[in-house]
């Protein structure tokens, strides 16, 4: 088993990840466009948060300044207490494209994670080869990433924002690029990852059973601007099987998200 991320000293009670009063406008060609707008946001540490809405409503954008690669135009963001102002550094990103890099091998796309922290290789070599064969990766060491299909690059990329003990991973669509079976296999591995290291998880979807499975809470965002509309919470024991999808308990979790997307007028059945 991989030894546990340290997730810092914040007593669970206080949270990992705060916004406060969040807003994003773009001015694009001279016009001003609200992508988030008055968004307030708590994440506990070792929580796995998943957040879902239409395409457009700023949940790419709401990452992005979570991460400090982007600032926030109103309200303010805190990891582990400090503002954030600039990219931090105690996060992990997963997006939905792997961005390995196909000169580098398996093993040494992950440990770029540490060799641009300047951290000692030597001590998070084992970590990597053990991360690689927790999600079925084990001989691929030395392969490259061309020689890998897309869900095996995309657990490549898994464990590189993973390998460095991050407080916080920060997942965007990860998985929507991949054939359903691959998606749901990616699922298993990520379930499997988080249980085994807590880190605390923000994880944007399109797909409403991918949210529930995975997640401790849901966020449901309005169309742009991206407000929180309604946030539910998963009481699932873990680990979760692929049958969970069948239950009932799911099924109510599920039509709850659908239910919230009807009523913005997104999803519409016509009466036979």
């Amino acid at each position: 088993m991989l030894a546990p991320a340290q997730p810092g000293v914040l007593p669970a009670t206080v949270p990992l990840l705060t916004m406060r009063d969040v807003g994003k406008t773009y001015n694009i060609r001279g016009k001003r466009t609200s992508a988030v707008d008055n968004l307030s946001l708590d994440v506990a540490p070792g929580e796995f948060v998943s957040i879902v809405g239409p395409s457009g409503c700023g949940k790419s954008t709401l990452m992005m300044m979570a991460s400090g690669l982007i600032h926030s135009s109103s309200g303010e963001i805190h990891i582990k207490q400090s503002r954030i102002t600039a990219p931090h550094v105690d996060i992990g990103i997963v997006f939905q494209r792997d961005a390995l890099l196909d000169w580098r091998t398996v093993l040494e796309n992950i440990l770029l994670q540490i060799d641009v922290r300047r951290l000692k290789r030597g001590d998070y070599r084992e970590r990597a080869v053990a991360m690689l064969a927790s999600v079925g990766l084990a001989g691929f060491e030395n392969a490259y990433p061309r020689e890998l299909s897309g869900g095996m690059r995309q657990r490549v990329s898994l464990c590189r924002a993973l390998i460095h003990n991050p407080s916080l991973i920060l997942m965007d669509e990860p998985f929507g690029a991949l054939d359903a079976m691959t998606r749901e296999q990616m699922n298993l591995d990520l379930q499997k990852l988080w249980i085994q290291n807590k880190t605390t998880m923000l994880f944007i979807t399109h797909s409403i059973w991918e949210s529930v499975f995975l997640s401790d809470r849901v966020i449901i965002m309005s169309p742009r601007p991206g407000r929180i509309a309604a946030e539910i919470q998963i009481d699932l024991p873990r680990p979760r099987k692929l049958a969970v999808r069948e239950s009932a308990e799911f099924g109510a979790y599920s039509a709850k998200i659908r239910e919230k997307f009807q009523s913005f007028g997104l999803l519409a059945e016509d009466d036979q």
